[in-house]
């Protein structure tokens, strides 16, 4: 089969998933959908979030579940959403998160994380695509193996990093990761519905960077949005 195009490293961590009979399945059904319905990100964009962050630049891991599925939001990295779009609500909570934990200043009208990916944030939705209007519509097609299979190739191969989980979803993915050999941070989900039970005051962003500075790498600078 035609490998994607996608970085290296990822290329390198993943090939078996390449290879396996669920991933041809899934590209079928991929081909199929965007035969029928439009479907987002772009197919650019899907594996935006290897391709921004290489597999040994990883620096953290924010999971996602899906990705936006209205138009112009989804751009292959979780949470993100490119300049000048609408930010959505649980991003706009996020950054009030890091204002208050790190006495910043960031607009809530800024979305585009582009700039933490870059510094070796990876932004990894567990689905990859989403038909338009229909949140959770390619879910349980292999994307979620494909997903879980980086979370544990990064878990297995690298060391010091930091697994920012969010919400019960993002919780569950904690089973794939030795809390020995990386920092693990779990918080309520951001969305308004639960932001309020925890994640408020979760102080995740500064917990990031020291553990970082104690594993002698580059701190995140969390104030990169655009």
């Amino acid at each position: 089969m035609v490998q994607p195009k996608i970085e290296p490293g990822w290329l390198n961590a993943l090939q078996p998933q390449f290879e396996a009979p669920y991933f041809e399945e899934l590209k079928a059904f991929l081909v199929a959908e965007r035969q029928q319905h439009v479907c987002y990100p772009k197919g650019g964009d899907i594996f935006a979030a290897f391709d921004r962050t290489p597999f040994n630049k990883v620096k953290a891991v924010i999971l996602g579940q899906d990705p936006y599925h209205e138009p112009g939001q989804a751009h292959g990295l979780c949470f993100s959403v490119p300049q000048g779009v609408a930010v959505p609500p649980s991003l706009v909570n996020i950054i009030k998160e890091i204002n208050c934990d790190l006495g910043t200043n960031i607009p809530i009208t800024r979305g585009n994380l582009t700039g933490w990916a870059d510094q070796g944030v990876l932004l990894l939705n567990a689905t990859l695509t989403v038909r338009a209007h229909q949140a959770g519509s390619h879910q349980r097609r292999g994307w979620e193996t494909f997903t879980d299979a980086a979370i544990q190739a990064l878990a297995q191969q690298r060391s010091g990093l930091v697994f920012l989980l969010w919400g019960s979803f993002a919780i569950s993915k904690a089973r794939y990761v030795d809390r020995a050999r990386h920092c693990v941070l779990t918080a309520p989900h951001p969305s308004p519905l639960s932001a309020y039970r925890g994640f408020f005051g979760c102080r995740h962003f500064s917990q990031c960077n020291a553990y970082l500075r104690q594993q002698g790498a580059e701190p995140i600078d969390w104030t990169q949005i655009s």
